[in-house]
C-alpha cells in the first residue's frame, strides 16, 4: 500500500524534522490492536497515517572554527528522527498542513507533533 504512494512523490523533498503522512480514517482499533477511544475520533484533536517520506533530521550548528586557510564546507549536519517510511503514525492534527498532489490528500507534520509509532517491520513487503 506504502510502495504506490511512494512513486507519485519521489521528487518531494522533504525539509529538515517534517514528515509527509497519507491520513487514513480513524478507526477504533488499528491492525496491531491498538485501541483508539471514541472522544480520540469525536474530538479529532488526534490523527493517524502513513510516514510517505521523511526529512534528513533536526538541523545542528556547525562546530567547525572558520579559518581563512580552511577549505569552506557547506555540508549541513542533521540529527536523525525516529520516524520512517512506512511507520504508522499518530499525531496532533491541529499541528499538519494538508496538501493536495495528484488528487491525493497528504499532511506536512513535524516530527514533535507525533505522538506514538507503530512499526511492522514487514510493512514495505
Amino acid at each position: 500500500m506504502i510502495q504506490e504512494y511512494l512513486n507519485s512523490v519521489d521528487k518531494f523533498i522533504i525539509i529538515g524534522d517534517r514528515v509527509l503522512i497519507k491520513p487514513r480514517d480513524m478507526e477504533t482499533r488499528t491492525k496491531s490492536g491498538l485501541v483508539l477511544p471514541a472522544t480520540v475520533k469525536e474530538k479529532e484533536e488526534i490523527q493517524s497515517g502513513y510516514i510517505i517520506k521523511t526529512g534528513p533530521g533536526y538541523p545542528i550548528p556547525s562546530q567547525e572554527i572558520d579559518e581563512p586557510w580552511k577549505d569552506q564546507t557547506s555540508d549541513p549536519k542533521y540529527i536523525g528522527m525516529q520516524a520512517k517510511e512506512g511507520d504508522l503514525a499518530i499525531f496532533l492534527k491541529s499541528r499538519s498542513h494538508e496538501i493536495e498532489f495528484e488528487n491525493e490528500n497528504f499532511l506536512i507534520v513535524p516530527h514533535a507533533a507525533i505522538l506514538l509509532l507503530i512499526r511492522d517491520e514487514h510493512h514495505l513487503e
